[in-house]
């Protein structure tokens, strides 16, 4: 009962240190990085996903800061309906995650 116990303590742990390492950034604050130069603008990332998928249209956007990078997420459905998740570093803008959503 006690491992039990500490495989539950230790799953909580591990989950709650992952969530403070990650944070959704507000429209202000996205914007304050745009205009700094800090990331990419957002055209020009929206255009980068969707060169990956052409026809697609954007569904959403989030732009999250993890581990101290800037990463912004984009949800596409091409012209065939299927939806797509991609996640591009707001900084270079280049394709990290690129894959089919189940």
């Amino acid at each position: 009962m006690k491992t039990l116990t500490a495989l539950a303590t230790v799953a909580v742990i591990g989950m709650t240190a992952s969530l403070a390492h990650a944070r959704d950034l507000g429209p202000d604050e996205a914007l304050r990085l745009r205009d700094a130069g800090t990331i990419q603008s957002f055209e020009k990332l929206n255009a980068t996903a969707l060169a990956k998928h052409p026809g697609a249209v954007v569904q959403e956007t989030e732009l999250e800061e993890k581990f101290g990078k800037y990463l912004y997420q984009i949800e596409l459905r091409d012209p065939q309906g299927i939806e797509w998740d991609l996640e591009l570093d707001a900084v270079n803008g280049q394709v990290l995650k690129d894959h089919q959503d189940t």
